[in-house]
């Protein structure tokens, strides 16, 4: 066994640890019954929400409907972010001028916290999905583009005159130099991408929503459902995470000169 697989199996029992620490520390408390139930309920009480909520459902929706849903805001908002943020990222980082014109625009509202400027999105476009998604499209496309901006400024010179050396006009040097160079820079800029877009979906369905795991959880906290609220936090937790592997994956398939990681 090499030292790579010694690592990672090190690695995962850890991580299995400190899981099994955390829901046994839970469990221990709720036992204890310190706290009311609705402040901290127990393990059994979370599982049997998970289960009630999964099967017959929670103001009108399943589960798998309140998941379904937030999903294709997120999904929706962070594709259309990566279909415009990292062209147009590398772009910036490419052309001073292109750089000079949309930078200040990210620069402004990158700053802005997303509520701040939700409800203005909420007049121009109605309580629907095309508000949400225009808002996690604004939050996810400042970490898209900066770090494809900073990826093109970190390419080697010595590649770039190599292929002028070679006779590749400055589309090819883009397409077959800067692009696949920029690669692991974008992909990290993704996966923060993907956390915050996800983050940002609890502010997108406090507004005027009647589906979706945030307003779930929300909705369930005015009733002091702490189980439901806990059910809801794990499996946003879950869901990120599975999120954020999927990117990880996708990088190690389009880029597998970056190394095992």
């Amino acid at each position: 066994m090499n030292n790579y697989k010694k690592k990672k199996i090190i690695e995962l029992s850890l991580s299995i640890s400190t899981v099994l620490v955390i829901f046994l520390t839970w469990y221990v408390v709720a036992e204890m019954k310190i706290f009311p139930e609705y402040f901290i309920p127990s393990p059994a009480s979370v599982l049997d929400s998970f289960l009630e909520i999964s099967l017959t459902g929670y103001r009108g929706g399943t589960l798998l409907h309140h998941l379904g849903d937030s999903l294709f805001r997120v999904i929706s908002g962070f594709l259309l972010a990566c279909i415009i943020a990292i062209p147009l990222g590398m772009f910036m980082g490419y052309n001073w001028k292109v750089k000079a014109i949309f930078d200040p625009i990210v620069e402004f509202y990158r700053p802005l916290p997303p509520l701040a400027y939700y409800t203005i999105l909420v007049i121009w476009l109605g309580i629907g999905n095309e508000s949400k998604i225009t808002l996690l499209f604004l939050a996810a496309f400042p970490p898209l583009s900066i770090s494809a901006m900073s990826a093109v400024a970190t390419v080697p010179l010595e590649r770039i005159q190599t292929a002028q050396s070679l006779g590749a006009g400055n589309l090819k040097i883009f397409s077959h130099v800067i692009f696949p160079s920029c690669l692991p820079g974008i992909f990290t800029g993704m996966r923060v991408s993907i956390g915050f877009t996800y983050t940002t979906l609890v502010s997108s369905e406090i507004v005027a929503a009647t589906s979706g795991i945030g307003w779930m959880v929300l909705d369930a906290g005015k009733f002091l459902r702490g189980d439901v609220m806990f059910m809801g936090i794990i499996v946003m937790g879950i869901t990120g995470i599975i999120l954020d592997r999927l990117i990880r994956i996708a990088e190690r398939l389009i880029i597998p000169w970056k190394g095992k990681g």
